[in-house]
C-alpha cells in the first residue's frame, strides 16, 4: 500500500464520489470533504502477541489470506503508540512473569501525549505479575512516557493506577478536554473528530431551542455543540461512557447538558408518554423544546421506530459511520426532511469505509 499524498488523494476523490452517487436521489448540496493525515491518525491500536522461544513481538493477520504479519512500526497508529511499542517490548521480554500467556496488548493514545496500555492474558493474574507489571510501569514513566497499565485475563481486570487517559482537543479555538476510558468506545481519529466537532458547530450555529442527542458516549459531541443551544439533553446507556461524560461536562464547565442512561428505545417510549422511569425522576421531559436531534447511532443506523421519533424534529444532524444505513435510514426521512448540508469525513483511510454527516431541515 502506498502511503503517499497523490494515492491518498485518489483514494478519498473516489470515496467523494461514492457517497455522491449514493445519495443523488436526494438532491444534496456539495459534499464538504474533510480529509485525514495519511499516517498516525489512528489513536487505538489492538496487536496480538507472537512468542518465539523467550522472543516476542507484535503481530496482525492479513484480512485476505489470514497470514501472519510481524509488526515492529505501524504507520496507521499515532506517532506516540509507535514510539512506545518496542520500549513496551523491550520491557516485557526479559521477564517470564510478563511475558507467559499474554496474548494480545491494546494500546488508547491520545494528542494530549497519555496513553493506557492494556495487556491480554490466557491465564490468572497474581501478585506476582502485578509487582513485575509496576516495574514495568515505572520503568517506562522514567522514559518518558505518560503511561497507565491494565491486565486482563478471563472474569479479572488488574488496573495499576487508572483506566483511562484524558484527551485535549482544541475546536474553534476553544480546548476540549475528554476522559477516555479504556476498553470504551471512543473517536478513533483524533484529527477527523476535531473536524467533525467543527463541522457540527458550524451547522447548528444559530439553532434555537434545545438540542435532544441520542447515543452520546462520552459526551463528545454534546459537548462541543452545548453553546449553540440553550440546554441539552442527551441519552447514553453504557455505564462507563456515561461516567466519563459526568467527569467530561464538569470538567469542561458545561452547564446547560443533562445526560441520562437509557437507551435511545426507553427514551422514545418516556418522550411518548409510554412509560414512566425512575431514572427521569426531577427531570420535566415537557418543559424541554428540542427543535434539533442528532444522532451518531451503531453501524446499524436507526430502528425504525427511532426513524419515526427523530421524523418529529425539524432539524436532524445525524454523523454516520455506514453510509449504507445512512441511506436506508433516507429513504423515510426524505418523505419529511431535505439534506442542508453533507459532509465525508475520511475517518479511516486506505479502507473502503466512510463516516458521513447529514443536517437534514423539515420540507417546507
Amino acid at each position: 500500500m502506498s502511503h503517499s499524498p497523490a494515492a491518498y488523494q485518489q483514494q478519498l476523490d473516489a470515496k467523494a464520489e461514492r457517497l455522491r452517487a449514493l445519495f443523488a436521489a436526494y438532491n444534496p448540496p456539495a459534499l464538504e470533504v474533510f480529509a485525514s493525515p495519511a499516517e498516525h491518525y489512528r489513536m487505538r491500536a489492538e496487536f496480538r502477541i507472537w512468542h518465539d522461544g523467550d522472543d516476542l513481538y507484535h503481530i496482525m493477520f492479513d484480512q485476505e489470506t489470514r497470514q501472519r504479519v510481524r509488526v515492529d512500526q505501524f504507520p496507521t497508529a499515532s506517532r506516540l503508540i509507535n514510539t512506545l511499542m518496542p520500549h513496551l517490548l523491550d520491557g516485557i521480554r526479559p521477564q517470564p512473569v510478563l511475558r507467559r500467556k499474554l496474548f494480545q496488548i491494546d494500546y488508547l493514545s491520545t494528542c494530549s501525549g497519555q496513553v493506557v496500555v492494556s495487556m491480554l492474558y490466557h491465564r490468572k493474574l497474581d501478585a506476582e505479575w502485578q509487582s513485575a507489571a509496576e516495574a514495568l510501569r515505572a520503568s517506562l514513566r522514567e522514559q518518558g512516557f505518560d503511561l497507565q497499565l491494565i491486565g486482563r485475563a478471563h472474569k479479572q481486570k488488574i488496573c495499576l493506577e487508572q483506566d483511562f487517559v484524558v484527551e485535549e482537543l482544541e475546536v474553534e479555538g476553544r480546548r476540549y478536554v475528554y476522559r477516555q476510558v479504556e476498553n470504551s468506545f471512543t473517536q478513533p481519529n483524533a484529527e477527523i473528530n476535531r473536524q467533525m466537532l467543527t463541522w457540527a458547530r458550524d451547522v447548528t450555529r444559530h439553532s434555537e431551542g434545545d438540542l435532544l442527542e441520542l447515543y452520546c458516549g462520552n459526551g463528545n459531541f454534546s459537548i462541543a455543540l452545548a453553546e449553540n443551544f440553550d440546554r441539552v439533553l442527551a441519552t447514553e446507556i453504557a455505564k462507563p461512557s456515561v461516567e466519563s461524560a459526568q467527569f467530561n461536562i464538569a470538567a469542561n464547565g458545561i452547564e446547560n447538558l443533562i445526560i441520562l442512561r437509557m437507551s435511545a428505545e426507553e427514551f422514545t417510549m418516556a418522550m411518548r408518554g409510554e412509560r414512566e422511569f425512575n431514572r427521569l425522576q426531577g427531570i420535566d421531559l415537557t418543559s424541554y423544546r428540542c427543535n434539533t436531534i442528532f444522532v451518531d447511532p451503531p453501524r446499524s443506523g436507526l430502528d425504525a421506530d427511532t426513524v419515526k421519533l427523530v421524523q418529529e424534529y425539524d432539524n436532524i444532524l445525524y454523523i454516520s459511520c455506514n453510509p449504507d444505513t445512512l441511506q436506508e435510514n433516507m429513504a423515510v426521512l426524505a418523505d419529511t426532511h431535505e439534506i442542508a448540508r453533507f459532509a465525508l469525513f475520511d475517518q479511516f483511510p486506505w479502507t473502503h469505509h466512510m463516516e458521513s454527516g447529514v443536517l437534514l431541515r423539515r420540507k417546507g
